[in-house]
């Protein structure tokens, strides 16, 4: 959704070559017309519309019957922009100019996230998730070995462990791995570091060595079945 013409059709033109099935809309008006007439799984959304915030949709489809996940694409740069996009519900947020495979890649990785979601009900009530020898404490956000001991993790640690548990076998790319933030030269090699960390605290026991690979020039791959209990 954006009111420049050639913005939206160079987006809608890219999505389509990408294979997806895409509806525009210039405005709220023709958003919601469009929203309410079929199921959508993403919405690409400006900031600025002509008869409305995009800030205020974003929180109205949050709170609405359908819950789409949401993009923000914007030339809105600064941190605080970024922070109150995120903050409403927003799942990504790219700022204008980007390159059309950027947002492909963010959709791709986010239809991924969204489905495997609603696709795997076995984690609705779960405690744990049991992974090669490893238990993840969901509740705690800490793993538990198989003697019961705990090894507690950084915020960050967890949240990217907890991707891979939702998405076992799958290759995540970075930006799945780190889906509110850009990558940058920096954050790609901070994700490096987290998951070499990860990697060192799941190979204490037996069985752990080898539970998260790395797939050359696509990303990294959780290679073990995973139970929520």
């Amino acid at each position: 959704m954006d009111d420049d013409d050639e913005i939206r059709d160079l987006v809608r033109e890219q999505l389509v070559r990408a294979g997806f099935e895409v509806e525009t809309a210039g405005d709220v008006r023709q958003a919601t017309l469009a929203l309410s007439a079929s199921a959508i799984d993403i919405v690409i959304l400006d900031l600025t519309l002509p008869d409305g915030d995009g800030i205020d949709l974003c929180q109205q489809l949050r709170t609405g019957q359908t819950h789409p996940a949401i993009i923000i694409v914007s030339a809105r740069d600064a941190a605080a922009d970024r922070i109150l996009g995120l903050e409403t519900g927003a799942d990504d947020y790219l700022v204008k100019p980007f390159e059309p495979r950027e947002l492909i890649a963010r959709v791709r990785g986010l239809l991924r996230r969204v489905q495997g979601s609603q696709d795997d009900s076995r984690e609705v009530g779960a405690r744990f998730a049991r992974f090669g020898p490893w238990r993840l404490d969901l509740v705690k956000r800490r793993l538990v070995a198989p003697d019961d001991s705990v090894v507690v993790l950084p915020s960050g640690d967890y949240e990217v462990l907890l991707r891979f548990v939702r998405a076992p076998h799958s290759v995540l790319q970075r930006d799945d791995l780190a889906p509110e933030r850009k990558m940058t030269v920096w954050l790609d090699r901070s994700l490096d570091s987290r998951i070499y960390r990860i990697r060192r605290r799941l190979a204490r026991e037996p069985g752990g060595e080898d539970l998260i690979l790395s797939v050359r020039n696509q990303g990294y791959c959780l290679a073990s079945d995973v139970e929520f209990l």
